[in-house]
Order: C-alpha cells, then structure tokens, then sequence
C-alpha cells in the first residue's frame, strides 16, 4: 500500500496559487512545494509574509524541511524558494529541462548572468528518479506540455501536478507559452492518469469554475478521468488538442508573467544588484503601431 504523506496547502489569494507542506507523519521531514512570494507590480515590493507564515506553520508542527520543490519555472507567481532555502538550508528541485527554459528567455530579459546551464538550481530532476521525504518514497515524473521543463512529484500516495491539470469542472494548464505544447500536454495528463484511481492529486492552482463558489485544489486520479471537462476518459488526442489550441487563443497574458519568468528562472533569486545595491526586473517592450513608427 502506498504511503500517506501529510500535505497541508495554503492557498495564495492574489495568485490563485497553493503552496504545499507536504511531511512525513513518522519522521517530520518535509518539503514546501511551489512557495509563493509576495510581490506588487505596481510599488515594486517583494515581500515574505506568506511564505513566513507557511514556514512558522511548519515550525509549529516540529518539521524539519529539506527540500523546496519547484513543479516548473511559473509565469503567474514568483517563487520564494530562496526565502525557504535561507530559513531551512532546503534544497531547491526543479526539473532537468529548465535549461531549456532558461535559454529561451535569457535574451528576453538580456539576463547576462544566467548561464541557462541549470546550475543555480541544488537538484535538477530526471524522469523517473527517486529520493525520498524522511521515510517516504517520492518520484519524479515529466510532464511537459505547459512548458518544456514542467515535471509533477508522486509523493507516496499524492502527485503534486504543478500546471498540467486543474480541477475536474476547471480543466487543464495552458499550452501557449514559449516551448508548450498542447500535444505533449495531453500525453503527460494521461500518464498521470495511469495512476490508481485513488491516487491524490493536488493542484497548483484554482479560479473557481462557473458554478462553483468555494476554491478547491484536492482531487483524485479516477475524479479526473471521470470528470474532467477536456480530459476525461474518452476525449481523443487530437480533440484535446484543438479545444486547448482554441482556448489559449482567448487567454491573456498572466499578470505578473514578466517579473516572475525572469525570477523563477534564476530559482527565485533577483538580478544582480547594481553598483548602487539596487535591483531592477527588465520589461520588454514591442512597439506596434504608430509607436513603433515613432521609434
């Protein structure tokens, strides 16, 4: 029978985004998956209140925690794996791809100083490979579609899917982004679809579907293959394919797409400091139009 981790998640209003404790009842190691950090785009403020508070909560419960998991380099929050790793010597994961990720937004940014080669990351994760949460039995598992790099966690008897599934009446992840994929996407959902049907399954994110006025981030392999609105048992490839393709073409950017892809890149860390210890967070921008004839 598969062991049963403790997983408590908080769930980060401004970003539809859950953090997770996930622990081991016997021993009390543990590990924070996706932490959220605190950041206003319009003031410019990076701040740790959230992620302090899931911290205190973990101290509270006498967890020792090792490891700051990271499903995929996120578009839509910044990571506070740094903020986790400074409090708790944790080391960071993230999956083997990100240099992929990495090399296709370094000249985005003009960020000199990332190598794209991985390297600022403590653990990059291939398919397949094991380690373990005190006495726990965790596995990594690829599953690119929503980026190249994204892969999900199967911790005992729970899989943590980052981006790739959301709840039954909600959906899938996006594939639009650069390097996506709406067919690779549909070929990792159904991996973990593979799984026991009372497998846990939690989410990174929730925005309530129509119909549903409480958030929800809990769900289980056969709900989702019972219940999901475009992946459930039954819908073809190339069905899925052509509803996600239409879908992300009504999609708008995610709000803090810009700062979080070049923090989340460099494992939560901000760029260099400049030679007067401020940092700043670079903003492309495409000229279109009549500004762009204005040069």
């Amino acid at each position: 029978m598969p062991q049963a981790p403790s997983v408590k998640g908080f769930f980060d209003e401004a970003t539809s985004t859950i953090t997770y404790i996930v622990s081991d009842p016997a021993t009390k190691r543990a590990a924070i998956v996706d932490p959220v950090l605190d950041y206003d785009p319009a003031s410019g403020v990076a701040d740790s209140h959230s992620i302090d508070a899931i911290l205190a909560e973990a101290a509270r419960d006498g967890l020792t925690i090792d490891w700051a998991l990271e499903t995929h380099a996120h578009a839509d929050h910044l990571s506070a794996a740094q903020i986790v790793k400074a409090a708790t010597g944790a080391k960071i994961g993230i999956g083997e791809h990100i240099d992929k990720v990495q090399k296709l937004f370094k000249p985005v940014f003009d960020a000199q100083d990332i190598k794209a080669d991985g390297g600022c990351f403590d653990r990059r994760f291939k398919d397949g490979e094991r380690f373990k949460i005190g006495e726990i039995d965790c596995e990594v598992i690829y599953t690119p579609g929503h980026t190249p790099a994204d892969i999900s966690y199967k911790i005992g008897d729970a899989v943590f899917v980052g981006d790739t599934l959301f709840m039954p009446d909600y959906g899938t992840a996006r594939a639009d982004f650069p390097g996506g994929d709406a067919q690779a996407l549909y070929r990792s959902i159904r991996r973990i679809l593979e799984l026991p049907p009372q497998t846990r399954l939690f989410m990174c994110h929730d925005y309530k579907a129509p119909g549903r006025d409480v958030y929800a981030w809990e769900t289980t392999v056969g709900e989702e293959r019972a219940k999901n609105v475009q992946i459930k048992d039954g819908v073809s490839e190339e069905a899925f394919v052509a509803d996600r393709q239409k879908r992300d073409k009504e999609l708008a950017a995610p709000r803090l797409l810009l700062p979080s892809i070049q923090v989340n890149i460099r494992a939560g860390k901000f760029p260099p400091p400049h030679a007067d210890g401020g940092r700043f967070l670079t903003i492309p921008v495409k000229l279109k139009g009549a500004a762009a004839r204005a040069g």
